[in-house]
């Protein structure tokens, strides 16, 4: 082989067998944003990356690290990503998109002229009429640009100054399944990508724990969920009878029997499950440190507040998360479910708000205190926003949004992001986007540029075609940027 054929195979890699059924659905699907398949850690420079963290130590490149090894493609302002997602789709109206006009419009027909024949969803496509409902709760300016948030947010309007909010965000999905696969797919002692769920929020819909999975790519690249009780790693711990000294000769006598196979077939996945077993292994005694709060002063369970003492709710998954990144875990995603509000919007919405609103600000203002927050990217948002009109009936104090992508809300802090700014605007009806819009692709293009990814370049070859995590779509919003 020529020195010339040598280069263009290592720079285009042949990945058919690691999953000979998938196609570009099924990747925009089961990777979506791509977080984990990033493997953000290493993209961004984590020690050890390029070297084989098997038993044996082999300092041997799989071919997914020689396409990762010119990472990053410009100097990283985040080094590391919290992700609050907020799942279900929080209603932009009841927190940061003030529309003070439909009062005056209340119960009226929403216009075909803002409609525009839009989608509807199949929940309300059957009403006679899609009436108007104003917010019942009041906003107020804060911050150095007076910037407008809703009186369910008092925490987080104190922070409003470190806040990149993006008011038009929007994408194609209606409903929550592809709506949220679309914006989601992770320290040598702990994995790179970590998922936590909030254990105090509504199950209304489902999460998949495909979410934070690899699809078609290798399986080192998926999230390690940490669950709150007695085993936070699904059969991490040893059985009973079993000492750290079995486990170990237990898993170097495996990983001999798996580099015979390797030898034998070839496959990178055996590489692979090598690497997760060792990772397991060292998680043994990382993982119980990590977890426990019991050190940390009452002012800072003060600052994310009550709930924070109690494990798996929200606040303690955002405490979490500081100890996670001080630990040097790259991405860190927090799920909260219960967002999903077609009925009874304004009791729901309060206590969403209730259980989430202290432990952000919290996160933000501990981030910021500690010297994290400025190199830390902090994401917050949901899949869709919510309708304008009321699904169901409209009453003085009640009413329900059904699912809306053409137009919410979305914010930024921390790493590289312009503090204190509201971007983009919708009409006075907030269905419609009238000044920047951002599509899905739009922004991940922009976190993944704070993340020194340039994503364009950022390729990966499957069965033939070239796939990247923004399709063929998406622009850097460099108005968002410092």
């Amino acid at each position: 082989m020529s020195d010339h054929d040598e280069e263009f195979r290592l720079h285009t890699p042949d990945f058919h067998d690691l999953n000979k059924k998938m196609d570009r659905r099924n990747f925009l699907l089961r990777t979506s944003m791509g977080l984990g398949a990033l493997a953000t850690g290493s993209l961004l420079g984590m020690s050890g990356f390029t070297k084989n963290n098997g038993p044996t130590g082999a300092n041997v490149l799989s071919e997914e690290e020689k396409i990762l090894k010119a990472l990053p493609h410009i100097a990283p302002k985040a080094k590391r990503v919290v992700y609050l997602f907020m799942s279900g789709g929080p209603s932009q109206f009841e927190t940061f998109d003030y529309k003070p006009g439909l009062v005056d419009l209340a119960g009226q027909d929403l216009p075909e002229s803002v409609r525009q024949g839009q989608r509807l969803t199949g929940m309300s496509a059957g009403q006679s009429i899609l009436p108007m409902a104003p917010s019942i709760y009041k906003f107020n300016q804060f911050g150095q640009n007076r910037t407008w948030v809703s009186e369910l947010l008092p925490h987080t309007a104190k922070v409003v100054d470190d806040l990149c909010i993006v008011k038009s965000v929007f994408t194609e999905a209606i409903n929550h399944d592809p709506a949220i696969t679309f914006f989601q797919t992770g320290n040598q002692n702990l994995p790179t990508f970590i998922v936590l769920v909030s254990k105090n929020a509504p199950r209304d819909q489902p999460l998949y724990s495909r979410l934070w999975g690899n699809g078609f790519l290798p399986s080192r690249h998926q999230g390690v969920q940490f669950r709150s009780g007695k085993d936070a790693v699904l059969y991490l711990n040893d059985p009973e009878g079993y000492d750290g000294e079995d486990r170990k000769e237990m898993l170097d006598y495996l990983a001999k029997l798996n580099r015979i196979q390797n030898e034998d077939f070839g496959d990178p996945e055996v590489e692979n499950r090598i690497a997760q077993y060792e990772m397991a292994y060292r998680m043994q005694t990382s993982v119980p440190g990590v977890l426990d709060l019991s050190d940390e002063p009452d002012d800072v369970f003060k600052l994310y507040g009550p709930d924070s003492r109690e494990s798996g709710t929200y606040a303690a998954n955002c405490l979490l998360a500081r100890k996670l990144l001080e630990k040097d875990v790259k991405f860190v995603q927090l799920y909260h479910q219960g967002w999903d509000q077609h009925g009874n919007l304004p009791k729901g919405i309060a206590h969403q708000c209730k259980q989430t609103d202290q432990a952000t600000a919290g996160l933000i203002t501990d981030l910021k205190r500690r010297g994290l927050l400025e190199d830390t990217l902090v994401i917050w948002g949901g899949e869709f926003g919510r309708t304008v009109y009321s699904q169901g009936k409209l009453t003085a104090t009640d009413y329900g949004r059904d699912h809306h992508p053409r137009c919410f809300t979305m914010w930024m802090a921390g790493a590289g992001v312009k503090p204190g700014i509201s971007y983009g605007e919708t009409d006075d009806f907030s269905y419609n986007i009238v000044k920047n819009p951002v599509h899905v692709h739009d922004f991940q293009a922009t976190f993944m540029h704070l993340m020194g990814i340039d994503h364009e370049r950022l390729t990966y070859k499957f069965q033939g075609r070239r796939y990247r995590l923004t399709d063929v779509h998406g622009k850097v919003v460099k108005d968002l940027l410092t």
